[in-house]
């Protein structure tokens, strides 16, 4: 294990020395943004850049949270042509008591017996938060709320939502649900750049169903914000999950852990603020241009260049003296033969101490197997490294 750290390290310091050239520049501090939220995290849309990141992978209850995730469920199943907008299901009892008129609950107060669209549904879901909606939903296409709630946390799973699982499609009260605040913010991300087309329903200002007229239940919408949700859960708090634009730049920022809502209102206001001006873009890498190399064990060559895809940019604060440094991080030693435009390595770019974003780094060429000269003289590299 000694040894295997030691690689790492060196291939880290060497990296960073190696790309140090092509990020420089350093800017004046004006001090550290504290937030009073338990757990946060925010992101640059367009570039990735981690703007703040306080226990995002502390794990707490989603509450009303795991909507988004059921919105998320039914708008995949729309753009897959599962269903359609127009496919109704019934109100059953179960989901007419239990997130109705009758629960004491957010419901878009769906008549028992009655039969509801899913787009109808999805509305009363995104601007009330209603929980019948959700039940409907969750019984009409799984057959039951805990059915729908494994295909939640599946679909979770296929996002990258690692921290993340779902007991019910609402989020009410449950001894199973959790989620982080980084998991929220790349479910956020894929929601609004995925589903564009129905993006526009966070921010309608109200709807009404059965003759009942309701507001858009979020409270932050304005400045900026012009989506996501709201949560509260017992003995952990308030949270909000918010995604604001302002002068063409997005962020997604979801707080947790605050201790009543005129906090989180507050708090959230003020983080989005800072994220949306005290920054300033930076361009690092133009696309396919070379980042650095790595070694390679047994090839015709002893390393290999290394490229990006895609314009490599970052948001660094506008008053900030660190400097931005980069290392290429992989799994040493990569061994020939190797293809051309293969994603061997991970750049991560610093600011300071703090990650701000990572990048995959392809190949430039193919790497053949060597000659046995060039294998024996790979192995006794390989060994001295193993060493160091």
């Amino acid at each position: 294990m000694r040894n295997t750290i030691n690689r790492h390290l060196r291939f880290a310091l060497v990296a960073a020395t190696c790309i140090g050239a092509g990020i420089s520049g350093a800017f004046a501090q004006s001090g550290p943004f504290a937030t009073k939220a338990q757990q946060a995290y925010m992101i640059d849309a367009e570039t990735g850049t981690v703007l703040l990141a306080v226990n995002e992978n502390t794990k707490f209850p989603p509450a009303s949270l795991a909507k988004l995730m059921t919105v998320e469920v039914i708008s995949d199943a729309l753009s897959k042509g599962q269903v359609s907008a127009d496919t109704s299901y019934p109100v059953s009892e179960y989901a007419w008591r239990t997130g109705g008129a009758p629960s004491r609950t957010s419901t878009m107060f769906a008549a028992l017996k009655s039969s509801v669209s899913i787009n109808n549904l999805l509305t009363g879901i995104i601007v009330q938060n209603a929980n019948d909606g959700c039940l409907i939903i969750a019984e009409g296409m799984a057959g039951s709320d805990p059915a729908f709630a494994k295909r939640m946390t599946a679909r979770a799973a296929e996002l990258g939502m690692t921290g993340s699982s779902f007991a019910n499609s609402t989020g009410l009260p449950d001894q199973i649900s959790n989620t982080t605040a980084k998991d929220m913010v790349v479910l956020a991300k894929h929601i609004h750049e995925t589903f564009g087309e129905r993006y526009g329903l966070f921010s309608k200002p109200d709807f009404e169903w059965n003759r009942i007229f309701q507001r858009n239940k979020n409270s932050l919408l304005g400045n900026g914000i012009d989506g996501m949700g709201l949560g509260f859960a017992e003995g952990h708090g308030f949270s909000a999950v918010v995604s604001a634009e302002r002068d063409g730049r997005r962020i997604y920022l979801t707080i947790a852990g605050l201790p009543d809502d005129k906090t989180r209102q507050e708090e959230a206001r003020r983080v989005v603020e800072w994220g949306l001006t005290a920054f300033e873009k930076r361009n690092l890498f133009q696309k396919n241009e070379t980042v650095g190399n790595i070694g390679i064990y047994g090839g015709a060559t002893s390393a290999v260049d290394l490229t990006v895809h895609e314009p490599v940019s970052v948001l660094v604060p506008i008053n900030n003296p660190d400097r931005l440094s980069g290392r290429i991080v992989y799994n040493w030693p990569l061994n020939a033969p190797l293809a051309a435009d293969y994603n061997a390595a991970t750049l991560k770019i610093y600011s300071g101490e703090k990650l701000l974003r990572e990048v995959p780094l392809y190949t430039t060429a193919a790497v053949e197997k060597g000659t046995l000269t060039q294998n024996a003289a790979g192995a006794l590299k390989e060994l001295l490294f193993f060493w160091l």
